[in-house]
């Protein structure tokens, strides 16, 4: 007899989520890469750095424990673009807990809180290695800048930008 995996929950974050948040990020950051200045100064300060400038994070929790997260932040296009910009970081997901849909939870949940905060478009950075995830953005109407069009980074390991109207 199969059985359904126990369903989940999205919600806002908390401050006592700020040690889930920083290890389920770390975990995947540090297995794949290398943890950059700006993910510390985001992981260890999501108050000032996420919230404090008018973004969100959203938690997903299965069974009592925090199983996803993703975050959302406001930001400044370089140039002359009128359109108001959020860039979508910090998004993870346990590995126990992939493919029941966290992510996509996540990654809607941002989308809407987005268009509630007025926000035109959505920026993120990613890997091309990280096929899930790029996949699963794509999904969502995310498509790959050129390189030409590519922002500033301040990470060494995103060498893929995408982008998407709200």
């Amino acid at each position: 007899m199969m059985t359904r995996p126990a369903p989940y929950l999205i919600r806002p974050f908390e401050p006592a989520d700020a040690g889930a948040f920083a290890a389920l990020n770390l975990r995947w950051i540090e297995q794949l890469f290398a943890v950059e200045e700006e993910d510390r100064r985001q992981l260890e300060r999501p108050q000032e750095t996420i919230l404090a400038k008018g973004g969100a994070i959203l938690i997903a929790v299965a069974d009592g424990e925090v199983v996803g997260t993703g975050a959302l932040i406001p930001v400044s296009h370089p140039g002359d673009d009128a359109r108001l910009w959020a860039e979508i970081v910090k998004m993870a997901t346990a590995p126990h807990a992939q493919n029941r849909g966290i992510g996509a939870a996540i990654l809607d949940g941002l989308i809407d809180a987005a268009g509630a905060m007025g926000v035109d478009a959505l920026w993120l950075e990613t890997n091309d290695s990280l096929t899930a995830a790029t996949a699963l953005y794509e999904r969502k109407g995310f498509r790959p800048l050129s390189q030409t069009e590519n922002w500033p980074t301040p990470y060494s390991r995103c060498n893929l930008q995408m982008v998407r109207a709200v």
